[in-house]
């Protein structure tokens, strides 16, 4: 009995321990975020990161062993609104999207995701971006490019799901589609549009259906 019970303590230690990990790496990235929408790339350290969220920088390091890593997490965690180990692709919206049978119906659905994650990482996105831009710092740099080619592979996964279900438009070369898409969804496009002129998020997302539906089936 006494064994059972020492095995049932460890259990719920180790899943205490888990959890207050989960609750430390989840202050850390909402640091970093805050930082970076403040400051900038470049003025946003590991030391600073670890005191905005109340832990040692030698915490920091060990949750996520570089700065560029760290920079990521916290970019991925504002793309799908938490840290759940799941992709996007598994998330309920993308498999309504799979499972819907009209093409039309299947990019209205898709500009609709590209609107709510447009809607979550384009202050972060343009920190990034910006930063890249300006050179001298070859991670940020390795950063955006990896960025860019998850908007690819998401891109090209659109277009290839529509071609296998018959409803990409038939003499539309593939590559050229996969490459429309990748432009549409940039967060470059979704800034101009709503940051700079002014569109509202729901007239951006109408813009985006049309112009897939257009580009893609039509």
């Amino acid at each position: 009995m006494v064994e059972a019970n020492s095995g049932n303590r460890r259990g719920y230690d180790n899943r205490g321990r888990a959890e207050q990990a989960r609750r430390t790496r989840a202050r850390i990235v909402d640091a970093t975020r805050d930082q970076l929408l403040a400051q900038g790339y470049r003025a946003t350290t590991m030391a600073g990161v670890a005191r905005a969220a109340g832990v040692s920088t030698e915490t920091v390091y060990k949750a996520f062993g570089t700065k560029s890593a760290l920079v990521k997490a916290t970019y991925d965690v504002a793309l799908v609104g938490d840290d759940e180990p799941v992709p996007l692709a598994a998330r309920p919206q993308m498999r309504a999207l799979l499972a819907d049978p009209d093409p039309a119906s299947k990019l209205r659905r898709y500009a609709a995701v590209a609107r709510t994650l447009a809607d979550r990482i384009g202050p972060l996105s343009s920190v990034l971006l910006a930063g890249a831009r300006g050179g001298g710092d070859p991670d940020l740099e390795a950063l955006a490019a990896t960025i860019d080619e998850e908007r690819l592979r998401g891109a090209t996964a659109l277009v290839t799901h529509l071609a296998a279900t018959g409803g990409l438009r038939a003499g539309l070369d593939a590559d050229q589609a996969r490459d429309t898409v990748w432009t549409l969804i940039s967060p470059d496009v979704h800034r101009l549009l709503v940051a700079d002129r002014g569109w509202s998020p729901d007239d951006y997302e109408r813009w985006l259906a049309d112009t897939l539906v257009a580009a893609l089936i039509a």
